[in-house]
């Protein structure tokens, strides 16, 4: 599966809520009428042809190509303050058989699409034969493009504590007090940059990006939270859209967005783990010292018992005054269900962990805090996007239910985040996906993934109607299209891609 930073980890969508009710609900859009309302504000200027210059990346092609993109801070005043984005292409290696240009979406929020470029590069063009241009661009926040700050102290940039972790009794205390003081200094910190961190401005810059390119329309490839920008794209401009696919989708309900992602992990946790427990039994993990029971069924309650021995005596690990605690381990479970090629790391753990013999490692991404600035992306998107609700009793009652319920995930996805506690309430309100439009929308979904469950993969299928076909893979971890070596699946993507046939109805690729 595709290699995800810790960026794509707070949500996932990836992936980075609650299921009270919301305080305040702002009216869903639901056309591409108001695509640029800053239209009836003021005609922004034209958009300029990019400077394009080699910047070849360690792993990727020769002949990546990158520019800087110049686009408004605010669409409502498009000839106001600007800010640049990075841009990267390949250029086709087949000209003759060039048909238009595949515009590759990053997941997140907070992913780069200049290093997915760089990573996926080269497979897409084994795929594609020579078919496009492929290009991305590093949303606002995001690498080579303006970013933000928050100004937040290393501690709250951990990954367990940017996820909202419960006491291991349960409390909140301890969250609110974090969520509180984070929104605080990125409304002191993180200017009209930070306001401005929106799922519909990534759109717009995209149909910015498009006119730079000098393209009518666009084919996209987006994945995980790239997947909703894609459907917003496609619901806010439709007429600029070829073929478009959506890998890893989740549930597009406007009245919780990033809410209802996060919350959904709890589900997509329970889907995934019968695959680890179902490879950590294999009588072939004997070979390598890591298998954990004898039976599949013995391994979920083990990992959630040495979970409860480890909140209430963390154990040193080998990262000085680092211990491993109970909802460390809970995050390293979380983080190695996304691909099964972490699975052994996760089976070390959990044997160095029961082990008093042993000093269990922590790899870097449970360990060392994100940047400033990759924290204040993620966090600005969740919370600028949608109106989170502000009870801390409710968000209590909430986690201690979520906690009966998904054991596994013990009350974080439905936990107080600094959204809780955002000054500014959304520019604009959160776009409902319809059926209005093309009909040229293919998504695939593996079965079990841990991020952006099927059942939300469904709800998006369901928005758009008659505009998807959608192409469920048997199969576990969190993206599909050349990610898991799927052969039916990302065949299904390709010639949908190559030639614009999709299957007639939904389809099913078996593992």
């Amino acid at each position: 599966m595709p290699t995800y930073t810790r960026k794509g980890l707070l949500l996932a969508l990836s992936a980075v809520a609650v299921t009270t009710t919301l305080t305040t609900t702002a009216t869903a859009t639901t056309g591409a009428a108001d695509a640029l309302p800053v239209a009836r504000a003021g005609t922004a200027a034209p958009v300029s042809a990019l400077a394009w210059h080699p910047c070849a990346q360690p792993g990727g092609t020769a002949d990546q190509e990158c520019a800087q993109l110049p686009v408004p801070l605010d669409y409502r005043h498009p000839d106001g303050p600007q800010i640049d984005l990075a841009v990267s292409r390949l250029r086709s290696d087949h000209p003759a058989a060039r048909r238009g240009t595949l515009l590759v979406i990053p997941g997140g929020p907070g992913s780069s699409g200049v290093q997915r470029l760089t990573q996926k590069g080269a497979a897409l063009r084994g795929q594609l034969a020579g078919a496009y241009d492929i290009v991305s661009l590093d949303p606002r926040g995001v690498g080579g493009s303006t970013k933000a700050s928050c100004g937040l102290d290393a501690g709250d940039r951990l990954l367990t504590t940017l996820r909202s972790w419960p006491a291991p009794n349960g409390d909140i205390t301890e969250n609110v007090a974090r969520s509180r003081r984070t929104a605080e200094a990125c409304d002191r910190n993180g200017g009209a940059v930070l306001r401005s961190l929106t799922t519909v401005n990534e759109a717009r810059d995209i149909d910015r990006f498009r006119q730079a390119l000098g393209e009518q329309k666009l084919s996209a490839w987006g994945v995980s939270y790239g997947t909703y920008v894609a459907a917003v794209y496609a619901q806010k401009f439709p007429e600029h859209t070829a073929r478009w696919v959506l890998d890893s989708s989740g549930d597009p309900d406007p009245s919780r967005v990033e809410r209802g992602w996060l919350a959904n992990m709890a589900v997509g946790a329970e889907d995934r783990m019968p695959d680890f427990a179902a490879w950590a039994a294999d009588p072939a993990r004997d070979e390598d010292h890591l298998r954990l029971a004898q039976h599949a069924s013995e391994v979920r309650p083990l990992i959630l018992s040495l979970a409860r021995t480890l909140d209430r005596e963390p154990k040193q690990s080998s990262t000085p005054d680092v211990r491993l605690t109970g909802n460390m381990l809970r995050q390293a479970l979380q983080n190695a269900l996304y691909d099964d090629s972490s699975f052994a790391r996760l089976a070390g753990l959990v044997q160095a962990a029961q082990d008093p013999a042993r000093t269990p490692d922590l790899t870097p991404d449970l360990t060392q805090p994100l940047s400033d600035e990759d924290a204040a992306v993620m966090i600005g998107v969740i919370c600028n996007d949608v109106s989170w609700p502000g009870s801390v009793a409710s968000y209590q009652k909430t986690v201690a239910t979520d906690r009966a319920q998904h054991p596994l995930t013990a009350g974080m996805t439905a936990n107080i985040t600094p959204c809780a506690f955002w000054k500014d309430a959304p520019t604009d309100a959160p776009t409902r996906i319809t059926d209005h439009g093309p009909s040229n929308v293919l998504m695939i979904q593996n079965l079990r993934d841990p991020a952006t469950p099927y059942t939300g993969a469904l709800k998006m299928r369901e928005a758009f109607g008659a505009r998807a076909r959608l192409v469920s893979v048997d199969h576990g971890g969190h993206g599909s299209y050349l990610g898991n070596g799927n052969a039916c699946g990302d065949r299904a993507v390709t010639d949908f891609f190559t030639t614009g046939v999709r299957p007639a109805g939904d389809a099913y690729c078996a593992d």
